[in-house]
């Protein structure tokens, strides 16, 4: 009876550290789709949330009631808690008067400080996992290549002591062989896509959270949503560190994006 070749086959032949390479790229390749999954799911709702969030915020009339709102409000998305930080920090800075600052700065320096630290840490906190993703991307090829190099070499082993060196009996275990570097392919190609896609929408979410915090600084420091009055008082905007870019030695706390368009 002929002898059946594939990767049932494959699997029946390997040996312990065959095996061990395809339980590594199984490893790589739960994870990786599992933050994959899970990342995508989390971003969109909290796309939405913001997207809702952001319209009812521009709807708001006075300060009073934006402090009442947002106050009142259980959402804990990065929109609402720059918010907060904001209300907080300045509330704080009036409740207890400038003279526990006078080491820190006034009023205004304190906001600042406070509104980039929250950027800081929403920053900090959607990287996490992209770490084994892009591990997963970088280095299943090559986990698969060395599978595919020890299963080829394991193969020709066995058949040089069974003496048959035909082309029919050294294709087969050579192909087979190969399915590693194709496993490694399967786990790659999806993290690298995820990654790249990760990283652009995390750059568009930073910058958003960059403008929302520029126009929180403007509202808490001039009291005033009027967009005509924004231009004219805003003060640099608040951009967290992970975002900054160069600039002169004139330029205020923060960094600027440019001309603000309302």
């Amino acid at each position: 009876m002929e002898k059946t070749l594939g990767f049932s086959n494959f699997l029946t032949q390997v040996d312990p550290v065959g095996m061990s390479v395809l339980i590594l790229l199984l490893a790589l390749s739960v994870a990786s789709w599992y933050l994959i999954i899970t990342k995508s799911i989390s971003n969109t709702i909290a796309s939405r949330r913001a997207k809702a969030f952001l319209k009812h915020f521009w709807r708001i009339d006075s300060v009073p009631q934006l402090k009442a709102e947002i106050g009142a409000m259980t959402e804990n998305h990065a929109f609402v808690q720059l918010a907060k930080t904001a209300l907080t920090s300045t509330a704080n800075s009036q409740r207890h008067g400038l003279e526990k600052l006078a080491t820190a700065g006034d009023t205004n320096e304190l906001l600042t400080r406070s509104l980039r630290n929250s950027l800081d840490q929403e920053a900090a906190r959607i990287e996490y996992g992209l770490t084994i993703i892009a591990s997963a991307g970088s280095s299943a090829p090559y986990i698969g290549l060395f599978g595919t190099v020890w299963g080829i070499y394991h193969a020709l082993i066995q058949i040089g002591l069974s003496g048959q060196g035909t082309l029919d009996k050294v294709a087969g275990p050579v192909g087979e062989a190969l399915i590693m570097t194709a496993l490694g392919l399967a786990v790659a190609i999806p993290a690298v896509l995820a990654y790249n896609a990760f990283i652009r929408r995390n750059r568009l979410w930073m910058a958003q959270l960059d403008d929302f915090a520029h126009d929180l600084y403007t509202i808490m420091t001039t009291g005033s949503k009027s967009s005509e009055e924004n231009n004219q008082k805003a003060p640099a905007p608040v951009t967290s560190q992970h975002a900054q870019t160069a600039e002169s030695s004139s330029t205020p706390v923060g960094i600027t994006h440019g001309e603000r368009q309302h």
